[in-house]
C-alpha cells in the first residue's frame, strides 16, 4: 500500500512540474467527486490554450478510496477520464455485440441511402444497367419486383438491348433422349444447363428444334407438317399457318432475320428434295413462293439433313451432295444458287458453320484407326475447302479404335459437337474465333442424378425482347 501512496505523489509531483514549465497553477480547491481528466487535442497553435490540470487531495482521504476511483485509460484517444467515486468501470462490450450494433447501424443507414437513391434514379439509365446485365443474372433479378418484371414489354428497354448487342452471345437449346418434349439449355459463359418450359408447344408430338435466328428457334415436328416459333427465354410462341404446298417427305429448314434485329420481322425457308419451297414472312405471317427452281440445278436435291443451314446476310447455304457442294437462297431476291464444292477426303458426318460471314465445314476424319475432328474455311476465290484447325491429339487418343459418330449441335460462330460410340458420350465445344476447345459438363436434370444424352438441338442467340 505504501509503494502505492508513493507512486502516486511522485507523479503529482511530475505534474506540477510540468504546470510550472507549460500552464497556470491548478486550483487550491477540487472538487471531491471528480478526477483527473487529461485530454489530448490537436488544435492550431493560434487557438491552443494552456493545459488545466485537475488534483484532488490524498492526505484526506483513505488509500482505498484513493486507489479505486483513479482510473487512466491508455488507448488511441489518450485520455485521462474523470468517474464519480464508487463508480465501477466500464465494462467493454463482446466483440460480437458490437458488430451487431455497428450493423444495425449501417444497415438502417444504407435502408435510408437506397430509398434515397433508387427513388431519384433516372429511369433510362436504370434500364441502360440492366440491359448490360448477362441473361441468367436479369431472370433471376425479374423477380425482385413488379417494375423489373415487365421490362421485358417495354419499348425502350427493346431499344437498350438493341444497343448493347447481346446477340454476341452463343447459347444451345438441345433435346434429350429421356425427356423429347422438353428441352435443356446450355450457357458456355457460366457452363451451367438450364431447364426451360414451353407451355404452347403441343405435348402430343414430338417437336425438334431445326433453325433459329435473333433469339427465336423455329420447332418441326416430326411428321414435317407443323412450324413452331419460340423464345425459349420469354416463352413468347407463335405456331405458323399451315403450308399450301402438302409435302410428306424431309424438308430442310433455314431461319434468317429481315434487319439486323427480330423488331423487322423473319423469314422461315423450307425446301424438299424434289425442288418445292416455300418462304414465310413473319410481317405477313403467311406462306408464299415467290418462284420455281432454276433449271440447271439438278434434282432431286440429295440434301444433307445432318447439317443444319447457315445464314450469312441475309442469304441461306444447305449443304448437298451429287454434286457435292452448296445450295444457296437469297431471301431478298428469291434467286437460287448452286456451287460445285468437292469435299474433303476420309470426312464423315459433315457439318456447316458460320462465323463472322465465314462459311465453316466440320467433320470427322477417319483414318485406319485413327479418329480426329477437323474445322475447314471455304475459300472464296478458289472454292475450295482449307483446313484451319484440329482437335487436340491427347482429346483424340479417346476415339482410337472405336466407331465414332458426330452430331453438331450448334453452328453460330460457337459449335457444340456430341460425339458417341458404343462406350462413350462426349460433349466439346468449340470457338471458331479464338479456335478454343473446351469439355462441356454433363446434362443432369434439376433433381435428378443421372446424365442425359443430347439427341439434337441448335444454337442460338439469346435476345429477351425477340417476339415471335
Amino acid at each position: 500500500m505504501m509503494e502505492g501512496v508513493a507512486m502516486l505523489r511522485q507523479l503529482i509531483g511530475q505534474l506540477q512540474e510540468v504546470l510550472e514549465l507549460y500552464g497556470s497553477p491548478p486550483p487550491h480547491t477540487v472538487p471531491s467527486n471528480y478526477f483527473i481528466q487529461l485530454q489530448a487535442q490537436p488544435q492550431p497553435e493560434s487557438q491552443q490554450h494552456p493545459l488545466r490540470w485537475c488534483l484532488f487531495n490524498l492526505e484526506g482521504r483513505s488509500l482505498e478510496d484513493s486507489c479505486c476511483n483513479i482510473i487512466m485509460t491508455a488507448g488511441k484517444s489518450k485520455n485521462l477520464k474523470m468517474l464519480e467515486p464508487g463508480k465501477p468501470p466500464p465494462t467493454k462490450k463482446a466483440r460480437k455485440e458490437r458488430n451487431q450494433g455497428k450493423a444495425t447501424t449501417t444497415m438502417n443507414l444504407t435502408e435510408n441511402m437506397e430509398q434515397h437513391i433508387w427513388k431519384e434514379f433516372p429511369e433510362d439509365l436504370f434500364e441502360a444497367v440492366i440491359a448490360r446485365l448477362p441473361i441468367a443474372t436479369f431472370f433471376r433479378f425479374r423477380s425482385v419486383c413488379r417494375k423489373w418484371n415487365s421490362l421485358l414489354t417495354s419499348q425502350s428497354f427493346s431499344q437498350q438491348c438493341a444497343e448493347v448487342n447481346q446477340q454476341k452471345q452463343t447459347w444451345f437449346y438441345t433435346i434429350t433422349h429421356e425427356n423429347i418434349n422438353t428441352g435443356a439449355m446450355y450457357d458456355p459463359s457460366s457452363k451451367k444447363w438450364h431447364h426451360p418450359t414451353v407451355p404452347a408447344l403441343p405435348t402430343k408430338l414430338i417437336v425438334l428444334p431445326v433453325a433459329s435466328a435473333g433469339g427465336l428457334i423455329c420447332f418441326l415436328d416430326i411428321g414435317h407438317r407443323s412450324f413452331y416459333v419460340c423464345n425459349p427465354l420469354t416463352r413468347s410462341f407463335r405456331e405458323l399457318p399451315a403450308r399450301s404446298v402438302k409435302v410428306w417427305s424431309r424438308v430442310a429448314v433455314g431461319m434468317t432475320l429481315n434487319g439486323k434485329s427480330s423488331i423487322s420481322g423473319y423469314k422461315i425457308l423450307w425446301v424438299g428434295c424434289e425442288g418445292e419451297y416455300e418462304v414465310y414472312d413473319s410481317k405477313n405471317n403467311s406462306w408464299t413462293r415467290p418462284g420455281s427452281m432454276p433449271s440447271n440445278i439438278k434434282l432431286p436435291l440429295a440434301l444433307n439433313f445432318r447439317s443444319q443451314a447457315v445464314s450469312v446476310e441475309g442469304t441461306l447455304y444447305f449443304m448437298r451432295s451429287d454434286p457435292d457442294g452448296l445450295l444457296s437462297y437469297d431471301t431478298e431476291n428469291g434467286i437460287w444458287k448452286q456451287f460445285a464444292i468437292p469435299g474433303p477426303p476420309h470426312l464423315s458426318d459433315l457439318t456447316l458453320a458460320e462465323c463472322g460471314g465465314r462459311i465453316m465445314l466440320v467433320g470427322l476424319l477417319t483414318k485406319n484407326a485413327a479418329t480426329c475432328v477437323c474445322i475447314w474455311e471455304l475459300q472464296k476465290m478458289t472454292l475450295l475447302w482449307k483446313e484451319v484447325d484440329r482437335m487436340p491429339n491427347i482429346w483424340c487418343l479417346e476415339f482410337y479404335g472405336k466407331h465414332v459418330r458426330m452430331t453438331c449441335l450448334g453452328n453460330k460462330g460457337l459449335l457444340m459437337l456430341s460425339l458417341r460410340s458404343r462406350q462413350m458420350n462426349r460433349l466439346v465445344t468449340y470457338d471458331l474465333s479464338s479456335r478454343e476447345w473446351l469439355k462441356v459438363p454433363g446434362c443432369v436434370l434439376p433433381r435428378g442424378r443421372k446424365r442425359q444424352w443430347i439427341a439434337c438441338g441448335t444454337a442460338f442467340h439469346p435476345c429477351l425482347t425477340a417476339l415471335a
